[in-house]
């Protein structure tokens, strides 16, 4: 005859079954277990193991949930080993706005003023979101001087396929990618007034093949042009990411950036401080070349959530002017550290909005 578990195993079971089920999904902020999320369970006299599934748009900090979930159940399992598996949930993504986008998170990358980097962080944070486990297309909504397809070494013409979509350019990994850049000569300048400019920007939207993604990572043209209000009529945008340098003078740009985005009704998703100091390869010593810490400081008088700080990487930059950035990321560590602390932040505060104010069940129509 078969063991039966003890009334206290069975009691402890029950207890963290309920603990776990009750603890905000990282995606949407409702319960897990009212999501299915709660894969397996099983308590013994000396461990407990579980199975969490998170969606592949949260799975950057799905080792910070399964630390958490961790750390609730030993509260009452005292002694007991613990093991909280976090297995990819598949989730769909619903069609997003007017252009019917299949998105979970529209995130845009702007800044208040050329020449901070901002390409190659919108870039870099779309292959790094991938990397940790994320389904992710970049977007160049910078038309008038689009930079994505030179920083990842992208060339060729879109195709229109059977079913009268654009075919975005893609990285070896799959990656959808779709820029003015595809389109123009290498000389061409585009010269257009804003009508033009929108339809550009909804058509990149609406008639790219885009398949069911997580982020679509928009990478904005710089200052405070109207893009931005083009976007938020288009698509539920989840956050806007502002890149600054630490000079007063770029500070200052950044802040009118945040009062455009949050003129049109876009929430801010965070700052991101690029060339904050230089680590000399041959010294070890770090530089303070523009400053430091400037944006962190102003994120914090403005109330808006600051996501890392990126140092002058000589490497990163030598593989964005050849085209190298995607592998770059991909084998060098160093490189690629500053975005995961920046990926990270952007996904544990949209999760923390998420569970702040979770959606609301839809009624089934009659």
């Amino acid at each position: 005859m078969a063991d039966q578990p003890s009334p206290e195993s069975s009691s402890l079971e029950e207890t963290v079954r309920d603990l776990l089920s009750a603890h905000p999904d990282p995606e949407t902020g409702r319960p897990l277990g009212s999501m299915g999320q709660l894969k397996e369970l099983s308590v013994s006299e000396t461990e407990v193991i579980a199975s969490v599934g998170i969606t592949s748009h949260c799975q950057p900090i799905a080792a910070e949930v399964a630390q958490t979930l961790t750390d609730k159940v030993q509260t009452v399992a005292p002694g007991k080993t613990v093991r909280i598996d976090t297995p990819v949930h598949d989730r769909p993504p619903a069609r997003l706005g007017q252009v019917e986008l299949r998105t979970k998170s529209v995130i845009l990358v702007g800044s208040g003023k050329g020449g901070v980097g901002k390409s190659t962080v919108a870039a870099s944070l779309a292959l790094t979101l991938r990397r940790l486990g994320s389904s992710v297309g970049l977007m160049d909504a910078d038309v008038y001087g689009p930079s994505i397809p030179h920083l990842l070494g992208l060339s060729g013409r879109p195709a229109i396929s059977e079913s009268k979509k654009i075919e975005p350019i893609r990285l070896p990994d799959s990656m959808p990618v779709m820029s003015m850049g595809f389109l123009l000569e290498k000389d061409q300048a585009v010269i257009w007034r804003g009508p033009m400019l929108h339809g550009s920007i909804n058509q990149f939207l609406k008639d790219t093949d885009w398949g069911e993604l997580d982020y679509l990572v928009i990478d904005m043209p710089p200052g405070t042009g109207d893009v931005a209000l083009t976007l938020s009529q288009a698509v539920p945008v989840a956050g806007a990411v502002v890149v600054c340098t630490p000079q007063e003078v770029a500070l200052l740009d950044a802040v009118k950036a945040i009062s455009m985005f949050k003129k049109v009704n876009i929430p801010i998703a965070g700052i991101v401080e690029n060339m904050s100091g230089f680590l000399c390869p041959d010294c070890g010593k770090t530089y303070d070349i523009f400053g430091r810490g400037g944006a962190r400081q102003k994120a914090e008088e403005l109330g808006v959530p600051y996501l890392g700080g990126l140092p002058i990487d000589i490497a990163l930059r030598e593989a964005g002017d050849e085209g190298r950035l995607a592998s770059e990321i991909a084998e060098h560590p160093q490189s690629r550290s500053p975005f995961e602390q920046i990926a990270r932040s952007l996904v544990r505060n949209l999760a923390a909005k998420a569970a702040a104010a979770p959606p609301k069940p839809s009624l089934p129509t009659l």
